[in-house]
């Protein structure tokens, strides 16, 4: 991901005015941070964070992506003294950071790392949506007090459902995290997609007593044109406050099939290895 201007140029840029201290005060009050867990198993994250930012840009809202996993690039020089000059604008509705091993910096005497979040709100005060992709470790320092709702990588590889359900487990020792979203990522057929989410949701729910609330398909072979698919787009919709309504894109014809793809998995048979 690149930028036209570079971090040193916007710090230049950057607008100073009266309202630029409440901008920072109120930063965050209507900001929903979401956690995507980092999974070694599964490929394409990147594509995974467009196609989400894309579904966030479907409801109206603009999107902070902050890469902090393992994978990211290592984050810029100027981090440490201006967060928002190190912001890339990618469209009028993405913004993008790199951050790997940046929440470290705001490590806290309880081992938290929740200054971070309370930083990227205040670098970041326009931004609706925060998806923070980061390992389950790095997330449950980054998340200590509050209950988000994590969205799970899975792929067809039987490590990926393992990795996955270890990020649920240790997500719920620590955070208390019972209610996840998944996105199956893959070039496949509805129904073995589904069959992956499914046996993710019964270990969740037989071993941790957590619930899958929504999963979508990410294909990262299909053309970007091709539009963000409607599961996903009610994924992205669980991630909105709960009295938002529920839909609104969509035509009436597919409100059905997508109420059926969002719906409580039931639990199958299967165990992960």
């Amino acid at each position: 991901m690149t930028s036209a201007a570079t971090p040193a140029a916007r710090l230049r840029q950057q607008p100073v005015d009266q309202a630029h201290g409440l901008r920072q005060l109120f930063a965050g009050a209507r900001q929903r941070f979401v956690p995507l867990v980092h999974n070694r198993h599964v490929g394409f994250g990147g594509v995974v964070m467009e196609r989400l930012c894309t579904a966030f840009a479907g409801e109206g809202l603009r999107t902070l992506v902050v890469d902090a996993a393992d994978t990211a690039s290592p984050p810029h020089e100027l981090a440490a003294v201006d967060l928002a000059a190190c912001i890339e604008r990618l469209s009028p509705q993405v913004g993008y950071l790199a951050a790997r091993g940046l929440p470290m910096r705001y490590l806290d005497s309880r081992a938290s790392t929740g200054g971070f979040l309370q930083a990227l709100a205040a670098a970041a005060p326009q931004a609706d949506m925060v998806l923070v992709h980061a390992g389950a470790a790095d997330l449950r320092r980054l998340f200590t007090g509050r209950t988000p709702r994590p969205v799970l990588m899975a792929g067809l590889r039987p490590d990926s459902l393992t990795e996955a359900y270890a990020a649920m487990k240790l997500l719920d020792q620590r955070l208390g995290t019972l209610t996840y979203d998944t996105v199956v990522v893959g070039d496949m057929s509805p129904r073995r997609a589904r069959q992956t989410a499914e046996r993710l949701a019964q270990c969740a729910d037989h071993f941790l007593g957590a619930a899958i609330g929504c999963w979508a398909v990410v294909d990262p072979v299909a053309p970007a044109r091709a539009g963000v698919s409607d599961d996903l787009h009610l994924l992205a919709q669980a991630q909105l406050p709960q009295d938002r309504p529920l839909g609104d894109h969509l035509p009436a014809a597919a409100h059905g099939a997508v109420l059926h793809a969002a719906a409580p998995l039931a639990s199958q048979p299967g165990r992960l290895n």
